[in-house]
């Protein structure tokens, strides 16, 4: 399964081992990670800023998702979604890159629920569906 993580969700995979740090690791081991490139910028910005990462570290881990993703959506247009431009731009990333699903903890995407045939979860509800067997 195509799988697209929000930035705030990657975010949460490196800062703490938890949730987040272990959806990322099944997608890697079990399904296809899609990402794009504002989602990498975002990410990047994110480390260096919320987590007070080194740049080499950001780097690194920007790197690391860069090669372990199935695919990386360069370019989107925005998705005709009531979000603002910044979330807008990554639910086109993640539309372009024909993610079943797109897991994020921000409360006004997951209130979407879907934008055409992409289902916008949360990080638990990911868990359960994994866990569950079901999609």
């Amino acid at each position: 399964m195509k799988v697209f993580l929000d930035t705030n969700v990657l975010v949460s995979a490196f800062a703490t081992r938890g949730l987040c740090a272990d959806l990322l690791e099944l997608i890697l081991l079990e399904h296809d990670l899609v990402l794009g490139r504002q989602v990498i910028h975002e990410l990047n910005r994110a480390l260096r800023s919320k987590l007070k990462l080194p740049a080499a570290r950001a780097r690194e881990i920007v790197d690391f998702l860069s090669e372990e993703a199935a695919g990386m959506v360069a370019r989107a247009e925005p998705a005709a979604a009531r979000a603002d431009p910044d979330d807008a731009l990554v639910l086109g990333e993640a539309l372009q890159a024909r993610a079943a699903l797109f897991v994020t903890g921000d409360a006004a995407l997951l209130g979407l629920r879907a934008i055409g045939d992409m289902k916008i979860v949360s990080p638990r509800h990911f868990w359960e569906i994994l866990h569950a067997g079901t999609s």
